[in-house]
């Protein structure tokens, strides 16, 4: 058996392991495993796969996975989220469909304090949905802008799909992290556009919460001030090049846990119960980081990266064309698999056929960000819509998907925008040179 025909045949056994739910890590270590040794040796593949699990368990660019991740649970736990949201709450919640909005207001807030989408959607669902259900949104609208409000955690820095493409294509962190601020921002206006357009079209879905007074609307602003704080701390240090993302991640960390402690918000309990899910939350992507090494050295081997890269540098058809069926392909893929198993998967395949058509990685991070985005809430995965079902146990997943399909047009004109006009995601790393 050729090589290639090799490398064929271990994506249908992974894509088949994937399916009976064995955990992704693992699946790609034990491929990428026996299929090093099949094409070379079992000693070469013994010796790949003690020497990758090392190096990914001891890789100092990696240890800015879970200080990003202990910021985040510090900041849920601490109840920073819920302070975001009611400030949100106080100065939009008197809009046409204004709870929806302020919910969006409250995920693009957390997400620059927490770089999960799982994380982002399951907090905004416990704090957004029971105000909603009070002033009897539709299931489908409030549900929905959840969990697409939730998608924006792994677009707005920090993120830790940034983080590990960052690794694995050799990029800078610092960049990718300033590159996904604008189409964040982007996004999270088509966002609130689509939820105007959308209680416009049907304005029984929700009943107006009355308008707040000035005094609230001041008082409320404590929950946007320490957020802000913490984003300037982290973000502002990575553009001065006060510091390496590692230590932005350092800062990030112990300014959460400073915050929690002086305004008394942060539990013992609370405290002990975000170390444990920082620890098992790092463990996982780690041990898929370890898992994709191992099967990209064994891609390597088969060749199939190199050839693909140069069969479609050969096609003839433009390179916006080649992007079109890349970018096709991640939302297909995005509807069967979990988003960090898909980056790790596609990433030794398509990296190099975009840096052979030309096209700028950074840019390329923050499309494939954006498409992933698309996959946690389309079905039959969208691991979002479950983290909101799983919250809001009384509205059927149907619902919740009907509802956050409808923003998935947002999405979709973000990623266009940005294949037409890159510069909304290069300008901040210009200015990083």
């Amino acid at each position: 058996m050729t090589p290639i025909m090799t490398g064929i045949l271990a994506f249908l056994v992974l894509i088949a392991l994937l399916f009976m739910k064995i955990p992704v890590g693992f699946v790609m270590g034990i491929v990428g495993f026996v299929g090093f040794a099949c094409l070379v040796s079992w000693d070469a593949s013994l010796s790949i796969i003690a020497r990758d699990f090392f190096a990914t368990f001891s890789s100092y660019n990696l240890t800015v996975i879970p200080l990003f991740v202990l910021m985040g649970q510090i900041a849920f736990h601490s109840g920073m989220s819920a302070r975001l949201f009611n400030a949100a709450h106080k100065f939009l919640g008197h809009l046409p469909g204004g709870l929806a909005i302020a919910t969006i207001g409250a995920c693009a807030g957390f997400s620059a304090i927490c770089g999960s989408t799982s994380a982002t959607a399951a907090t905004m669902a416990s704090v957004a949905l029971p105000e909603m259900k009070k002033y009897k949104y539709d299931p489908a609208l409030a549900t929905g802008v959840v969990a697409a409000g939730g998608s924006l955690g792994i677009l707005i820095p920090p993120s830790t799909i940034f983080i590990v493409y960052g690794v694995m294509t050799e990029q800078s962190i610092g960049k990718l992290f300033a590159a996904g601020i604008l189409p964040g921002v982007l996004l999270s206006l088509l966002f609130v556009v689509t939820i105007l357009i959308w209680t416009r079209i049907n304005p029984g879905l929700y009943e107006k919460a009355p308008p707040c007074s000035i005094r609230e609307k001041l008082r409320s602003l404590a929950g946007v001030i320490e957020t802000f704080i913490l984003f300037v701390m982290v973000m502002g240090g990575l553009f001065a090049g006060l510091f390496t993302p590692t230590e932005a991640a350092a800062v990030g960390a112990f300014g959460t846990i400073l915050i929690a402690v002086v305004g008394r918000t942060l539990s013992w309990k609370g405290f002990l119960t975000a170390l444990n899910e920082t620890t098992r939350i790092s463990c996982m992507i780690f041990v898929v980081v370890a898992g994709a090494t191992v099967f990209g050295h064994f891609l390597a081997v088969t060749t199939i990266p190199s050839e693909v890269g140069a069969w479609v540098s050969q096609l003839p058809i433009p390179p916006w064309a080649v992007i079109g069926l890349i970018i096709l392909t991640y939302l297909v893929l995005g509807c069967l698999m979990d988003s960090l198993a898909m980056i790790m998967l596609t990433i030794p395949i398509f990296y190099p056929v975009v840096t052979t058509l030309g096209f700028d990685p950074i840019w390329f991070g923050v499309i494939i960000v954006l498409v992933t985005e698309m996959g946690v809430i389309t079905p039959p995965v969208g691991i979002n819509v479950y983290v909101v079902g799983g919250v809001a146990r009384d509205v059927p997943l149907h619902i919740i998907f009907q509802g956050a399909l409808r923003m998935l047009a947002a999405q979709m004109i973000t990623a266009l925008l940005l294949i037409f006009i890159p510069q909304i995601a290069l300008f901040l790393p210009f200015w990083m040179q």
